[in-house]
Formats: C-alpha cells, structure tokens, sequence
C-alpha cells in the first residue's frame, strides 16, 4: 500500500481547535471530494462524507479538532491569561510556542513558583511580544484560541509532531477512502468535531447517520518507554486493536473481527486495553438504540505534547486494517 506522508505533514499543520475546525474541514473537503460520492457538513459542524455501497450502513469517524488555549483576560502589560480547550498540561505547555488563527505567535511562561510540579494554568500567561493592553488588542480577543507550533520531524521509523491526535487519524480515513474503489458497504466518513471537549460531534453525527456498525480511529498511548506504566502497547508493533477505554468496551463481534482480517492478511496488530481516555466510538457506540462498535488505534507516545511520535509501519497498517474492515460483507 502507497502512503503519502506529504499529505500527513500537511494535515498536523492546519489549525482546527475545538469549534474552530472551519480551516482543517476545508482542508479535508479538497482532499476527498473527488472520491466520495456525497458530501456535508451537519449543523455542528462535522464533515460528513458518503461512500456509497449496498451493505451495511458503516460510521467512520476520526476527530478533526485540536487541544488549544483559549484566551480570557488581558492584563494592562498586554500578557494573555487563558484557559484550556481540551487536555493541556501545564508542565508540556511551558516555554512552548503557541500560534493564533490569525498567524500572531506567543509563547507560554510561568510566574515564579517555589515547586514546579504544582504549576497550575492559573500561574501562567502568553507573552506575544506586546507592552500594553492596547497593543495586545489589536491583535488578539477574549475568546481567541491558540494552538502548539512546533514542526513536523520524520525520519525512516517515525513521524514526531504536535496533533498527530488525530490528524493522523483523519489521515487514515482519507488514505483507506481513497484505496477503496468498490464499496462493499455504505460507508459515511466523519470528521468530527469537538472530540476533546467531549465527544460532542461524533454524538450528532451519530444520530443524523443512524448506522449499522460504528468505527472510530484515533491515537492510542503507549507503554514501550523507560519505566513507562505497565500497558501492552508499543510503536512498531502493529494496529491496535481496542478491547476497552473509558467510554467503552468494544462490541465483541466488532474487535474478533478485526483480529480476524488483522490474521488473515497477515497485518500486525496488538490488543489495546486503556484504562483512560475516550474516543468517538464512545458516543456512537450508544446512539439511539445501540450500534456495535469498535476502534482501530494508532500507537503514539507523547500524547498531548508537541512531539507526539508514531511508527510508520503503524499507520500503514491501520490503513491496512481499516481497508479490510470496510470491505468485509460485517455479518456482525
């Protein structure tokens, strides 16, 4: 299977935080139109791409939106107080360069404190370069969201950037749309929104869609470095296959499957069981009167961080696995 990583490196750059996603579904939309034979954007804002086929209904849905800082005072110096939009750590965060929409970049940094590992966001601010309320304003607003800016790095093994979760995802979806010609089932592609704030847009796209069988792809974490806590996942490994998080236990039929076609195509693959964390799977799983559901995983370590770093061959073999899913007749 031909990978492009150019598109990876492209698709981690665009920014998209959660409700601010209108760049990054552009992005997606010019990649994909000419390979679906639908598509939409629902009232919250998810894009929401149709295969057809004659089989089951099937939700794929890798989330298109970032983490960020969201800004929420100005001080009279025109330093940025701020809050978080999803999972940001103030340890990750300080000294990183952040970037606005708008292209204004700041860095985050930190009052004194006696112990840093009792730093808490309150303690810290975004100094963009301006001495005075008047001037910060003219660039920023309350309400502005910032992102990590940081570049993308790959070598031969892996690729290290901030929002592989879950650009790379999405990149997934895109490649696996891309390699199938003949749908065996109806398949609906969904880039959803809101994913770190709550599953939000998966929920919505879940009911609009109604499927028959669900399938979230995202990142995963990883248990493969120096006196990391005890989890069977590592990089180069193989697709991880998900058995349970903290939004669901994956349908059985849905995960026995995928270790099947995982099997008989001689695909690596891995069991993932997260004590953690969620995924959109975990909102489909539970529309309206049940859909089985399952979740393909990207093994990543450094979540959250500005150097979130993944195996090639992981990815390829996620798209691998996801291409078989989608073809199988899913007598589930």
């Amino acid at each position: 299977m031909n990978i492009n990583f150019n598109l990876l490196k492209d698709i981690v750059s665009v920014y998209g935080p959660a409700s601010n996603e209108d760049l990054i579904r552009d992005y997606i939309t010019n990649e994909i139109k000419d390979f679906v034979d639908e598509i939409e954007v629902d009232a919250l804002g998810n894009l929401i791409a149709r295969k057809k086929g004659n089989g089951k209904k099937v939700m794929i849905s890798a989330h298109m939106d970032q983490i960020g800082l969201m800004v929420i005072d100005i001080d009279e110096k025109g330093f940025l107080r701020f809050t978080n939009v999803g999972g940001i750590s103030p340890i990750i965060s300080l000294s990183q360069n952040v970037i606005f929409e708008n292209g204004t970049i700041g860095i985050i940094y930190a009052e004194p404190v006696d112990d840093i590992s009792k730093l808490k966001l309150e303690n810290m601010y975004i100094d963009i370069g301006a001495f005075s309320k008047e001037e910060a304003e003219k660039k920023i607003s309350i309400g502005d969201i910032c992102i990590y800016k940081s570049d993308y790095v790959e070598n031969e093994n892996v690729v290290f950037t901030p929002y592989l979760d879950d650009r790379v995802g999405c990149f997934v979806a895109i490649e696996a749309l891309k390699s199938i010609k003949n749908p065996a089932n109806d398949l609906y592609f969904v880039f959803s929104v809101q994913e770190e704030v709550g599953l939000r847009g998966a929920k919505t796209a879940a009911y609009r869609i109604n499927p028959d069988v669900g399938m979230a792809l995202d990142v995963t974490s990883h248990g493969d470095t120096p006196k990391a806590k005890r989890f069977a996942i590592g990089l180069n490994k193989g697709a991880a296959i998900k058995v349970k998080d903290n939004s669901i236990i994956c349908h059985p039929n849905v995960k026995n499957l995928l270790v099947k076609l995982a099997k008989d195509n001689d695909i690596p693959y891995q069991m993932e069981v997260l004590e953690f964390g969620g995924t959109d799977s975990g909102a489909i799983h539970v529309n309206k009167e049940g859909v089985p559901s399952g979740v393909i995983s990207i093994p990543t370590r450094y979540v959250h961080s500005t150097v979130e770093m993944a195996s090639k061959n992981d990815i390829i073999n996620c798209t691998k696995l996801l291409v078989e899913f989608l073809e199988d007749k899913l007598e589930i």
